[in-house]
């Protein structure tokens, strides 16, 4: 992945960024191009690709840095959950799950009208070793470490729990960006929590 080596190429990095999530929230993911990136931006195509090695690297780069954290807080509640009790910890997932999907899918719908392009898309990805099932399997994990400490039953399906939680998460962040408010009126904080309290019920 090339990287930026100077203060400069770190504020172009930046730059892109803003000007690639702009446009693939505006055009969309499937219509955006590397040359419309760059004329944005303000650079030439090829010093675009200085910093990123396609559309798709620009892509997961977006997911990762400018939307709601998911896989890093993931990450930081597996290795320290900072004595939060196991409900306190999922409730905050959920609540980083529900605001990504909620930013990351008007971002990424339209590859779904192009077929070819999704294909291709999906390889880029792949190459990458990113995608949409990678907070699945974090998720899942995480809670294969609370049950392996005792903290979910001994027989808690963890793999179906989380796509319970997430697949909750991702249609509720749906229903918003297709009916408005009208689709789903708790706060995310009250939708989190009683998910969360429901799922545990039957598994912890």
């Amino acid at each position: 992945m090339p990287q930026p080596r100077t203060a400069a190429g770190a504020r172009t990095r930046e730059r892109i960024l803003d000007s690639a999530e702009h446009l693939m929230r505006t055009v969309g993911l499937a219509r955006v191009t590397t040359k419309e990136i760059a004329r944005e931006t303000g650079i030439s195509e090829a010093a675009l690709y200085r910093h990123f090695t396609g559309k798709e690297e620009m892509f997961i780069a977006v997911l990762s840095e400018r939307l709601p954290a998911l896989g890093s807080l993931i990450e930081r509640l597996s290795a320290d959950p900072g004595g939060r009790t196991t409900e306190e910890c999922l409730a905050e997932i959920a609540r980083a799950a529900t605001l990504f999907y909620e930013a990351s899918m008007p971002i990424g719908s339209s590859l779904f009208a192009e077929p070819a392009l999704l294909e291709r898309h999906r390889e880029e990805l792949r190459k990458l070793n990113a995608g949409p099932h990678k907070p699945l399997t974090a998720v899942a994990g995480y809670l294969g470490v609370l049950r392996e400490n005792g903290r979910l039953r001994a027989d808690a399906d963890t793999g179906s729990a989380a796509a319970l939680l997430l697949g909750a998460c991702y249609q509720r962040a749906f229903l918003r960006l297709f009916m408005g408010e009208e689709g789903s009126p708790k706060s995310v904080e009250d939708f989190t929590a009683g998910l969360v309290r429901t799922i545990l019920a039957g598994i912890a």
